[in-house]
């Protein structure tokens, strides 16, 4: 098959889920002998097509911001969206598999699919619904008008998690032409590498930006350090939120508690988290929650919120594998119950690791390419 991607951010420039879900996939179909182009912005140096662990990659325009006062750039989306049309539509294609946000981009990849008579597949990482108020107050009114005018576009869709397609189905998407596919991780690269000599109490790996609410998490690390005064949390990643994350940090004097370590390469990542206790995913708004089930891979409980819009209390069972809480009370509270209990951290991390088992890239692959043949 000739399979092309279409998403504006590019792994391995910006790790993301949806960015790491795309190269995963990807590069498997092409171990199998598929075709596989994805369509992005250029956020290389070079030629606008380059190739990637056999991949074919189009850089469409050149990359830019994705985010302007912590919100996903609309302008930026819209250049991508346009610049799109002429190199998707100088290839025929046997599916072309859009990720649906930022949303754009689907008007072309079905304007695409007409011309070329190309089967169209959207990939939901999220349904925001009436989040779109909370999230642009009044205005939010047109953010919820485009996703359900985008919900009608394609027959075929499919969800990275059974809450987003409870979402995608309450927004009168049919449920006989969507289907679930997880995101996944790469258990032996995972297990392959070492801990560290310096360990952590608490991590946090993600995009820097209001919806992952590490302020949350900061705060019950505050609450901690009254009975754990060394208490330390390393913070991976960056975004439009750092500076503010950093001055919240100094008021709460936490500087000597809390490191940031900005974007990190995989392995690095994955070895800051063995070397913790506990993984703290504190958002209020989480498609999947990828680096969740990385964590599990690694034996660590993580801790999430009860958040609406967050799809990560789905797979985390509430002392079983993690905790899924409420505020950044009981945040703190359950952090300093799995650093107290040995016994209890013990039987989170085994649960945990038996969790991970479910989301190898290898399985969600042979999964993914069935629905391709079927469509």
């Amino acid at each position: 098959m000739k399979i092309a991607f279409v998403y504006d951010a590019v792994y391995p420039w910006v790790k993301g889920g949806a960015e790491k879900r795309i190269y995963e996939i990807g590069k498997r179909l092409v171990e199998r002998g598929h075709e596989v182009h994805l369509f992005g912005m250029k956020w290389w140096e070079g030629e606008d097509i380059i190739e990637l662990e056999g991949m074919i990659l189009h850089g469409v325009c050149k990359s830019g911001k994705l985010y302007t006062n912590g919100r996903r750039s609309i302008i930026q989306a819209l250049i991508f969206s346009i610049s799109l049309f002429r190199p998707l539509l100088k290839e025929k294609f046997d599916i072309i598999d859009v990720s649906v946000f930022p949303y754009f981009s689907c008007f072309t990849g079905k304007a695409v699919s007409v011309i070329k008579r190309t089967p169209l597949v959207f990939t939901w990482h999220e349904v925001w619904d009436d989040y779109w108020y909370e999230y642009l107050g009044k205005i939010g009114f047109f953010g919820l008008l485009i996703e359900r005018i985008v919900s009608k576009l394609s027959e075929n869709n499919i969800a990275v998690s059974g809450w987003t397609k409870r979402k995608m189905e309450s927004i009168g998407i049919k449920t006989e032409n969507s289907y679930t596919v997880p995101n996944g991780i790469d258990l032996e690269q995972i297990h392959k590498i070492k801990s560290p000599d310096d360990k952590s109490d608490i991590v946090f790996a993600g995009r820097l930006i209001k919806e992952k609410n590490v302020d949350l998490l900061l705060k019950a690390i505050y609450l901690v350090k009254y009975s754990k005064p060394d208490v330390n949390c390393i913070i991976m990643g960056d975004g439009p939120e750092k500076e503010n994350l950093r001055k919240l940090t100094d008021k709460l004097e936490l500087t000597n508690n809390v490191l940031f370590m900005g974007f990190m390469q995989y392995e690095d990542l994955i070895r800051n988290i063995k070397g913790s206790k506990v993984m703290a995913l504190p958002s209020r708004r989480e498609g999947f929650g990828i680096i969740a089930i990385e964590g599990f891979a690694c034996g660590k409980p993580v801790v999430t919120t009860n958040s609406k819009n967050n799809a990560t209390q789905e797979i985390v069972t509430d002392s079983i594998n993690g905790f899924v809480v409420e505020g950044e009370e009981e945040f703190a509270r359950v952090i300093e119950k799995v650093l107290d209990d040995n016994i209890l951290y013990s039987k989170l991390a085994e649960n945990s690791e038996s969790e991970a088992q479910k989301y190898n890239w290898e399985s969600i692959y042979i999964t993914c390419i069935s629905i391709y043949e079927q469509i």
